[in-house]
């Protein structure tokens, strides 16, 4: 969840990590520092709060400083303070640490360390890595058993092989001033190869400005750095090859270009997403979807007879409108598990089910987790993820990238509706394999070439949504109803406005509303219905009215040209007119755009809300 970044080169490091870790700020911002290299030893910076803190606390960069390490927190072990914050010096002052991860035996570690006479001065587990290394580092330095290796690299690996759990590390040594060491098992980890100089990152966001070559370390993988070069090999001393592969996206796509905040401007940016998501896989012509990533598997997701996704916060809710979409189209039964209680359950499992994984960032620890217990028990899974090279990616059968770009928001929105895009061509492909005609599957797959354009006037109605987000912003709970594959939106409608501008909501099935929770209704509540034109239309009719006899404020999205719900609405949303399985990737742009103007008005930093991260990579 944290970020980390590093830099060897020919340049001042300083500006390069501070530049760095704004990129990756999404990733946590609960402390941050550096830890630079120099003629007197490893100088360490850092502070409580977000980058702008750490810079108002930095000296002026120093020329000779073209070695360092950097971090940004989201805090696991031990308060958000400066104590507690990275990078981690050992107890001689020689070897310092930045770490992504959680090590799952530091007690034990930490118990033996301080039997051996070594202080602890933070609460984190990060620091029993940089205190392990440096013991055994020193232990080295006074025998021979570093069998010809250089001694710095020979104790990494020697710590690494001690840590349960996981970690993305970025280490530098006193002794060593042109080394710089990177590992990792189950938190990201790429390296940016430039011209005479190296960027070691958590996010490919903080290397594309130096470089857009990469290598992508695999799991109990780590990289040497030097002046002259750099060699992988596994943490148990096993020399590894990687090629150079080219980052996918450049610069500009992760700057704001003129938008307030990055939520924003992703939320805008989706008819452009939806159109690089969909391009080249639909078939006009052919009346076929073309989905080359999983092309040797289409034969098996045709006759399975069970398929299982499995995911976390909002690729979660992707997943449940995949379910609908796999069911009605293809008629295959389908289930949506969270992909944090699949780990720890006993799923059944068949030789022909098939689990698909989905994850925007394709680090997400406990979907990685899901991904490897399906594994286990024979099953052939597949990934939706956005990130090339990403650990999903990597450990999956087969999968679909997105290919939206990158995602900096916190709140995830154009990669909720690109899963629904992936999920939905999935979908009509299964379905004109097994029993859908193909005038029907033609139909869809021209319907759903139109959705990109047709979000484009959804968005045209941002001011008219922030009136009415303004008009309901004081309120602290809502509710958000929906019905058939508009009930996950209204799940993700509510998480929206829960994540970002800390109100309490709930999404329901606008039906399960009378068996309980109809009694939060109270005067001015605010209730978000969708109430899109469908098979079940006039039933949450009367689930609107319901809400208004009890004096609660409806909010509804509804189909463009829709005069029967104007009366029954306070406040009206519009969308154009879609096919029902299609409403989902319509039908969420207006509660997104809700959710971001409510929390800017309450006055919330809707690019890092409080608590949060952007890629969850421990459990």
């Amino acid at each position: 969840m944290c970020g980390i970044v590093a830099y060897l080169g020919k340049k001042t490091a300083q500006p390069i990590l501070v530049e760095g870790l704004k990129r990756l700020e999404y990733r946590g911002y609960d402390s941050a520092g550096i830890a630079l290299l120099r003629d007197a030893g490893i100088n360490v910076q850092k502070t409580c709060g977000r980058i702008s803190a750490l810079e108002e606390i930095l000296e002026c960069p120093q020329g000779v400083d073209t070695l360092g390490i950097g971090h940004t927190r989201w805090a696991t072990h031990g308060v958000p303070n400066t104590i507690n914050a990275h990078p981690h010096l050992d107890y001689t002052g020689r070897i310092a640490v930045v770490h992504n991860g959680i090590i799952e035996n530091y007690g034990t570690l930490k118990t033996w360390l301080q039997n051996e006479g070594i202080t602890f001065v933070s609460e984190t587990d990060t620091e029993v890595i940089s205190h392990l290394i440096g013991y055994l580092y020193c232990e080295a330095e006074s025998s021979e058993r570093c069998g010809g290796q250089h001694r710095f690299e020979w104790a990494v690996q020697q710590a690494l092989q001690k840590l349960h759990g996981t970690f993305g590390l970025a280490i530098l040594c006193a002794d060593f001033p042109d080394t710089l060491i990177g590992a990792k098992r189950g938190s990201p980890l790429i390296l940016g190869v430039g011209d005479g100089e190296y960027v070691l990152a958590s996010d490919a966001a903080a290397i594309v400005e130096h470089t857009t070559r990469a290598i992508y370390l695999a799991d109990n993988e780590m990289v040497t750095i030097g002046s002259e070069g750099f060699y992988t090999k596994t943490i148990n001393n096993v020399v590894v090859a990687k090629d150079l592969k080219e980052i996918e996206f450049s610069l500009d796509q992760i700057e704001l270009n003129g938008f307030e905040h990055h939520m924003l401007k992703e939320i805008f940016e989706q008819p452009q997403s939806l159109g690089m998501c969909m391009g080249g896989r639909l078939d006009h012509a052919c009346g076929k979807i073309k989905l080359g990533g999983i092309a040797d598997h289409l034969r098996e997701l045709t006759q399975a007879k069970h398929i299982i996704f499995t995911a976390c916060g909002t690729a979660f809710h992707a997943g449940l409108v995949g379910e609908f979409l796999l069911e009605h189209l293809a008629r295959v039964p389908a289930e949506t598990e969270y992909a944090s209680e699949f780990r720890y359950r006993n799923p059944i499992i068949g030789d022909d089910t098939i689990v698909v994984a989905i994850s925007q960032s394709g680090e997400t620890a406990d979907t990685l987790a899901a991904v490897e217990q399906a594994k286990e028990r024979g099953a052939t899974v597949l990934g939706i993820v956005n990130v090339v090279g990403s650990s999903i990616a990597r450990a999956t059968d087969a999968g679909v990238y997105l290919h939206v770009g990158p995602e900096i928001g916190v709140a995830s929105t154009k990669a909720f509706t690109a899963q629904v895009a992936v999920l939905s061509m999935l979908a009509i492909e299964l379905g004109r394999r097994r029993h859908v005609s193909s005038d029907d599957a033609a139909w869809y797959i021209d319907e759903l070439s139109q959705i990109p354009e047709k979000i484009g006037t959804i968005l045209d109605q941002s001011s008219h949504i922030r009136e009415i987000a303004a008009a309901n912003a004081d309120r602290e709970n809502w509710l958000f109803l929906g019905r058939g594959c508009n009930y996950p939106v209204a799940l993700e409608g509510a998480l929206k406005l829960k994540e970002i501008s800390y109100i309490h909501a709930e999404g329901l099935p606008a039906a399960e509303m009378k068996h309980g929770p109809i009694a939060l209704i109270a005067d001015g509540m605010p209730a978000v219905f969708i109430a899109t034109a469908g098979p079940q239309y006039d039933k949450i009719m009367g689930n609107i009215e319901e809400v208004k006899a009890r004096g609660g404020k409806v909010i509804v999205v509804a189909t463009e040209g829709d005069e029967q719900i104007e009366h029954r609405a306070d406040y009206l949303i519009t969308i154009p007119d879609a096919p029902e399985l299609l409403q989902p990737m319509l039908t969420v742009l207006p509660l997104q755009l809700l959710a971001y103007h409510a929390a800017v008005l309450r006055g919330h930093d809707v690019d890092k809300p409080r608590n949060l991260a952007k890629s969850v990579t421990v459990e």
